[in-house]
């Protein structure tokens, strides 16, 4: 038991290394439903397994995915960063831009919320 919770300290401690920085967090997107929000039902869902790219102006940085509940971490250079939906084509809806700062050796936690475009 003891050599399971040292060896899943380690693997967290590899998975961020001192001093990192760059974005974390989590999509999601609403409204679910067209119509009024009705009580007791979510108004947002994560926006799962979706591509995003990072950019700097016009120029593509890197590229990250959503898990199955909108989770997402990626490591950046200190900077402003625009984050976009990738190949998103659709006529309805709008996932980003989502600006963002990243400071040295600080994970920047967002949470943002893509608007489906349903009414």
């Amino acid at each position: 038991m003891a050599l399971t919770t040292l060896f899943s300290c380690l693997t967290l401690a590899q998975a961020t290394p001192a001093g990192a920085n760059g974005i974390e967090g989590t999509i999601s997107a609403g409204p679910t439903r067209g119509g009024p929000v009705r009580e007791g039902e979510p108004s947002s869902a994560p926006v799962a397994n979706i591509s995003f790219l990072v950019k700097q102006g016009d120029r593509v940085i890197t590229s990250f995915q959503t898990d199955e509940q909108g989770h997402f971490r990626v490591l950046l250079d200190p900077g402003h960063y625009t984050i976009v939906r990738k190949d998103y084509v659709g006529a309805v809806g709008n996932y980003g831009p989502f600006e963002v700062d990243v400071s040295p050796a600080k994970m920047t936690s967002v949470n943002w919320t893509a608007d489906t475009g349903l009414r």
